[in-house]
């Protein structure tokens, strides 16, 4: 009865001859090319294939390593450096390349299939959320006027007072802090409101004496048109913005 050999199939000469080198448990940058060159060739023999493209990169490496090892017979090259030529060099420098891929594709693999281990759960959301509106339509509520140019506004009236600024008194380093009280400026920018149907919104930034008033007054304007007290406009581009009372029932 005959003994039957299964071989293992390689990639190509480069998978065989690393297979090789691990198997003999030698250092790759030192390959004992007699023997490995002896076991490769008993693989070649052994190979049952009859594509031709197949058999032929594995001879041509077999040519490879018959020519290094008769050059290995040789006196060694001396290269310009004047240092010794190793003929295996090249064949070292071909097998780590490939064994850095080959080992790179293992890991590629790897988290390709972990990949396929993760699952997402969809995005769900309460339905008293979802259903949730705003209680106060602020598109509605601006028209065309947004908070852009009232910035615009804010900072052209914040330039004029600090142009308003003495320049010999401002030198003299003395920092005092100005506290405004929120309610009583709400109260009368209201006041004031109820006594004029329409006012400029400059004007009435520009009647407060101070930084830190023209920024309360600004606050507070934008209140009373978060709770829709006053309405804004602005007829054209860079107009001055006007605001209106609401008159309640």
């Amino acid at each position: 009865m005959a003994l039957e050999v299964k071989l293992q199939v390689f990639e190509g000469p480069l998978d065989l001859l690393l297979h090789l080198i691990e198997k003999n448990k030698v250092d790759i940058y030192d390959i004992p090319i007699v023997l490995i060159t002896e076991q490769y060739l008993e693989y070649i023999r052994q190979m049952e294939t009859d594509d031709m493209n197949i058999m032929s990169e594995f001879l041509v490496m077999a040519a490879t390593l018959i020519d290094i090892k008769c050059r290995m017979l040789l006196p060694k090259e001396v290269g310009e450096e004047g240092e010794e030529e190793d003929p295996r060099a090249e064949l070292v420098q071909k097998l780590l390349e490939y064994k850095m891929y080959k080992y790179m594709s293992f890991e590629l693999k790897d988290r390709h299939i972990d990949a396929v281990k993760n699952f997402y759960k969809k995005t769900t959301m309460p339905q008293e959320i979802e259903q949730y509106r705003p209680p106060v339509d602020y598109e509605e509520l601006l028209g065309d006027m947004n908070l852009v140019k009232l910035q615009e506004i804010f900072e052209s009236v914040m330039k004029k007072q600090e142009d308003k600024i003495d320049p010999i008194r401002a030198s003299f380093g003395k920092i005092e802090k100005e506290e405004i009280d929120m309610e009583v400026k709400t109260q009368y920018i209201e006041k004031y409101i109820l006594g004029h149907k329409k006012m400029s919104f400059r004007d009435l930034l520009q009647k407060q004496n101070s930084k830190a008033e023209v920024i309360v007054t600004f606050l507070v304007v934008l209140e009373l048109m978060k709770v829709g007290k006053i309405d804004i406009r602005q007829e054209h581009t860079f107009d001055d913005i006007e605001i209106t009372r609401k008159d309640t029932e």
